[in-house]
């Protein structure tokens, strides 16, 4: 059996910078960056969708990019 070690969550902004350098080296879409991250820090979806909530930034970009494949229904946009 393999033993795994668990790392400490990392705080919000670094989060945030290692998913946004998963998009940009990898030319990952945001969810799959998501991902990834979850599985080479051995972190749950739900550990990381507590970090989600609270970057606005990546909860937009995901929410956008579930909009552009048709996960979620589109939302209105006030045109600028």
């Amino acid at each position: 059996m393999k033993k795994v070690n668990i790392k400490s969550v990392k705080p919000i902004q670094d989060f945030i910078r290692e998913i946004e350098d998963f998009v940009k080296e990898s030319r990952l879409d945001y969810i799959d960056a998501v991902l990834l991250y979850c599985e080479k820090n051995y972190l749950e979806i739900e550990t990381v969708a507590s970090m989600i909530q609270h970057s606005s930034v990546i909860k937009a970009k995901i929410q956008e990019e579930a909009e552009n494949s048709n996960y979620l229904p589109k939302t209105t946009k006030l045109p600028i």
